[in-house]
């Protein structure tokens, strides 16, 4: 059977060309989408490296005053004021918030290779891990016991561990950065799992914590982070609000709960999925037409073929069958092109880790599985309208 409509494909393949581009054209865009979607899915399920889930974020707001206007004891004033809140459980501050666009680059030299690391970075308090409900993997947070030490202390992420120091423990290692002339000496004190401080959807990248101490560090962030108690209504931003201005009366106060930041930036980095998504189902709908609109042109042609068919014995599911597993069989080949070419993709590593094997894997999955629904429902009517043609009639159609 398979080796007859093989046959008859290859004997019919100028009127097959078109409805073999169509299929193709539309399994691209299927597995396009479906490995956009996976990536996504796969990027969802793994650890971001904090909570976050009772964290608010305040964004001070200070006009065009400089960056190192803000005075040592000005953090130190807005911690404890903070913290005779009740409803406060935790205060640390940062170079930026998680959950926000925000990214701070910094390259770094490996002691052991000498090749030059590039790494996300973010400056933080003490109390970091208590406020983001972050875990180590090995070693210790940084903390007074780092007071006066030659090197800062670091927090690396294990793919900074891996990089940077490949084959050795990272903990105790020393690196450096220089940015303007100036050499920097940190030293790893902690290695957590993961920090992806962009969400859930953020490509897992290097990323190293330091230790921001306002009286002994040259930089001056603008971000609080609160750990609050659970269940902290909304309506406490006002009363965040005047607490802050009675230590800043001129400064603004950007305020908002991580999990608000955090569903509005997966609306944000899926907006383009949704796009791509109502756009390929505009062309599945075109394609599927074209689909129809093919094969019926190909079974009216068939009519003196299938009408000699009936005459000889075929019985009308056999007709069905038939129309059927042809417009499979050419789906198959058509797919099977796609797939050589698209494989390329994974083999090159054109892509990075955004296209890896797991990916393109289910992608291909997937985009089969919708093709062949296609195809099969494209089929069924012209080939029911095949099997139900009267003998005498279809070897008199001219």
């Amino acid at each position: 059977m398979l080796r007859h409509l093989l046959r008859l494909t290859w004997k019919r393949k100028s009127r097959n060309l078109m409805l073999s581009l169509e299929i193709l054209l539309a399994f691209v865009i299927v597995f396009g989408i479906a490995a956009f979607g996976l990536r996504y899915w796969q990027l969802y399920r793994q650890p971001v490296g904090f909570d976050g889930t009772d964290t608010w974020s305040v964004q001070m707001q200070m006009g065009e005053a400089p960056p190192n206007s803000i005075a040592p004891d000005v953090y130190d004033t807005m911690r404890r004021s903070l913290l005779e809140l009740p409803e406060v459980r935790a205060v640390t501050f940062a170079s930026y918030a998680p959950y926000t666009r925000s990214t701070w680059t910094t390259t770094f030299a490996s002691p052991q290779t000498g090749a030059a690391v590039q790494t996300n970075t973010i400056e933080a308090g003490d109390d970091l891990p208590e406020v983001l409900g972050m875990r180590l993997v090995a070693g210790r947070w940084f903390g007074a016991a780092d007071d006066g030490q030659d090197a800062r202390p670091a927090v690396v992420n294990r793919r900074v561990a891996a990089e940077m120091f490949p084959g050795r423990p990272a903990l105790g290692q020393r690196y450096t950065s220089t940015d303007y002339g100036v050499t920097r000496t940190f030293r790893v004190i902690g290695i957590v799992d993961a920090f992806r401080n962009q969400g859930p959807l953020m490509v897992p990248t290097n990323f190293v914590l330091m230790r921001f101490t306002p009286h002994t560090t040259d930089s001056r962030v603008r971000t609080i982070l609160l750990r609050v108690a659970p269940g902290t209504p909304r309506g406490f931003e006002a009363k965040l609000n005047e607490r802050l201005k009675a230590v800043r009366n001129d400064w603004g106060y950007q305020i908002a709960p991580l999990q608000s930041l955090r569903a509005s930036l997966l609306k944000e980095q899926l907006i383009p999925l949704a796009v791509a998504g109502v756009i390929a189902s505009f062309m599945l709908v075109m394609v599927a037409f074209g689909l129809f609109g093919v094969l019926w042109q190909n079974t009216t042609r068939r009519i003196p073929e299938i009408g000699l068919r009936r005459a000889i014995g075929a019985r009308a599911a056999d007709i069905y069958r038939q129309i059927v597993l042809e417009q499979l069989l050419i789906g198959s080949l058509a797919m099977g092109v796609g797939l050589v070419l698209l494989v390329q993709l994974p083999l090159t590593g054109a892509l990075g880790d955004t296209l890896n094997w797991s990916v393109f894997a289910g992608a291909v999955g997937l985009s089969m599985a919708v093709i062949y629904l296609l195809s099969l429902a494209c089929s069924l009517y012209p080939g029911w309208r095949a099997s139900r043609l009267d003998p005498a009639a279809a070897l008199h159609y001219e």
